[in-house]
């Protein structure tokens, strides 16, 4: 019920249209003239950035050999020589990394290039107990069981006081994170981290486990001691990049779509076993990793232990495998059951305050809520009200524990940093972050964080915003324009699906389907074409057959039995006033 009132709030809401990076209409032309395709695939082209046949050439053909040197990161040689060195003396190594989906394909993936170096095991913190980042249980552990090498993964980057504390017991730390340092950066054997203000490495943008594969590159070319080929797990990566939301460019792109092919053609074990608990039988995107892959792997760190999720990625007993695979799919299930939970009782809580329709951002409170899914909660309210929103529950000891995120263009770092006097804790960035208060500062908090905000956000932030990339004529739609668009991908972050704006389109055939979505067909150069609206049930008493309306829409193919044909995925759509 909860879920398909979120969906509605948000469907129904005005929403801005506005056009993404409008491109040069000269370099448009030329790349019309010299690569001989029409102007709607030129602007494509022009928006990003393939501005000549030599660009086009390698972002529609991506190949290996457009991966950078590993060693022109910073550190490289230092960490690969420090990992020789402790296989030579038979050094235990540890493997630490976060319990998110980055981190644990980052400690699968290291984990899986030295299965035959028999020193190794892997840690990952506790979400509940130990929290993000690396700790002084994770330190002590790595120091009592006589490991003298941690490698770091997906996080490290600001733990000076641990990789001190760490060097002061003999253990030495090789750090592989993606975040932005600090001032201080940690007395590390090796800092692996193109962010790095003095790093040439030429991509800033790995995630974690691609950073990870970065550094097993690196061995394989020069440690006789290790045989593995990384590009045997590269469907970690992809799974990674998709997960972590990194951008989908440059190298990334690249990782991504050999990535894809293998996670398509031949996954991992553990990874066909997810693939199957999803039950998604289709080609994965990265859209589609996102939501199938990335959510059960996370189960596992929100519900249990995240250790489990690496056991299922490393994993290649049969039995086992579907053993570990029931439980995490099992944890994913209870997430969602709690997540649906949580937003019931948040929707309840916005209907009784009834300061919240003048209110500019959301905050709420529940004292039993889980704390591994608010960050999630947060997110769907967001999307549901368009607001600043703070989700908060009980802690320990007086303490409520919260996950914040914010609206597009709003920095909500900015916004939170006016209240942090009253905050025990708090760390973020523009767009996320977290925070610790008394359960008795709640009620303040709540009032002055919406009195900063309301004096720092623009109206324009509280309206959602619809991208597209161009307006084209429904003509403009066949199978030759979709391929072309599909040689695009992979698609994700700053190389988004492109999105296209009809006018004066006239709908028949209207249907609600599966009691909230929106169906109805457009005549087209191909004949007649389907138009799916998810969550757009509502529009269907106001959308009459042939009523001039407005849609903004991503085009995709729809497979049925065994046939395709060509779908238009409905973003937004404004029926003209006149004609409603």
């Amino acid at each position: 019920m909860a879920q398909y009132a979120l969906s509605t709030i948000f469907a129904s809401m005005e929403k801005q249209w506005l056009r993404r990076n409008i491109p040069d209409e000269g370099l448009v032309e030329v790349l019309r003239e010299k690569i001989g395709i029409s102007s709607v695939l030129a602007s494509l082209m022009a928006q990003r950035k393939l501005e000549n046949f030599e660009t086009a050439k390698k972002y529609f053909n991506p190949h290996t050999n457009q991966l950078h040197d590993p060693f022109l990161m910073k550190g490289m040689h230092e960490a690969v020589e420090r990992i020789k060195q402790a296989m030579v003396l038979e050094e235990k190594i540890l493997f630490y990394g976060d319990y998110d989906v980055d981190g644990t394909t980052s400690v699968s993936l290291i984990s899986l290039f030295f299965q035959e170096y028999p020193h190794t095991s892997y840690y990952i913190p506790s979400r509940q107990n130990e929290g993000y980042g690396v700790s002084a249980q994770g330190v002590d552990f790595a120091h009592e069981n006589g490991f003298s090498l941690i490698i770091a993964m997906d996080c490290g980057i600001k733990a000076s006081e641990q990789v001190r504390r760490a060097k002061e017991l003999g253990v030495d730390f090789i750090i592989c994170d993606h975040h932005t340092p600090g001032e201080e950066l940690p007395e590390a054997v090796a800092i692996l981290d193109p962010k790095q203000e003095d790093c040439p490495y030429p991509y800033k943008e790995l995630s974690g486990c691609g950073l990870t594969f970065k550094l097993c590159c690196a061995l394989s070319q020069h440690c006789e001691l290790l045989k593995s080929d990384p590009f045997q797990f590269i469907d970690l990566v992809v799974v990674s990049i998709a997960s972590d939301i990194v951008p989908v460019t440059g190298e990334n792109r690249v990782l991504a779509h050999f990535g894809l092919n293998k996670l398509n053609s031949k996954p991992l074990p553990g990874i066909e076993r997810l693939k199957e608990m999803a039950g998604y039988t289709k080609s994965y995107t990265v859209t589609d990793v996102v939501f199938k892959l990335g959510p059960r792997i996370n189960a596992a760190g929100r519900i249990s232990d995240a250790k489990q999720a690496v056991e299922l990625m490393v994993g290649n007993e049969p039995e086992s495998l579907d053993k570990i695979g029931v439980q995490v799919n099992h944890y994913n299930d209870t997430r969602r059951q709690i997540e649906q939970q949580i937003i019931d009782d948040c929707l309840e809580k916005v209907k009784q305050d009834e300061s919240h329709q003048q209110a500019v951002s959301t905050v709420v409170y529940g004292e039993n809520w889980h704390k591994g899914v608010i960050g999630i909660v947060a997110s769907k309210l967001v999307d549901a009200f368009y607001k600043p929103t703070v989700v908060l529950t009980k802690k320990d000891k007086g303490f409520a524990v919260g996950s914040a995120r914010s609206v597009e263009g709003f920095n909500l770092y900015r916004a939170l940093k006016e209240c942090d006097f009253m905050f025990e804790q708090f760390g973020g960035h523009q767009a996320a972050a977290g925070l610790t208060l008394p359960i008795s500062e709640i009620e303040n908090f709540q009032t002055a964080f919406d009195d900063v905000v309301r004096s720092m956000i623009l109206p324009d932030m509280l309206v959602p915003k619809v991208w597209y990339d161009s307006e084209i004529a429904l003509s403009s739609i066949n199978w030759s324009f979709y391929n072309t668009l599909e040689r695009m991908g992979p698609f994700g972050p700053e190389n988004m699906r492109p999105t296209f704006v009809s006018r004066n389109a006239k709908p028949e055939s209207i249907k609600v389907i599966g009691q909230k979505h929106l169906k109805f067909k457009l005549n087209s150069a191909i004949g007649s074409i389907d138009c799916i609206g998810f969550n757009f049930g509502h529009v269907f008493e106001k959308l009459k057959p042939n009523s001039l309306t407005d849609i903004c829409y991503m085009v995709e193919v729809n497979e049925w039995q065994g046939d395709k044909f060509l779908q238009l995925n409905i973003k937004d759509l404004k029926i003209h006033e006149a004609e409603s």
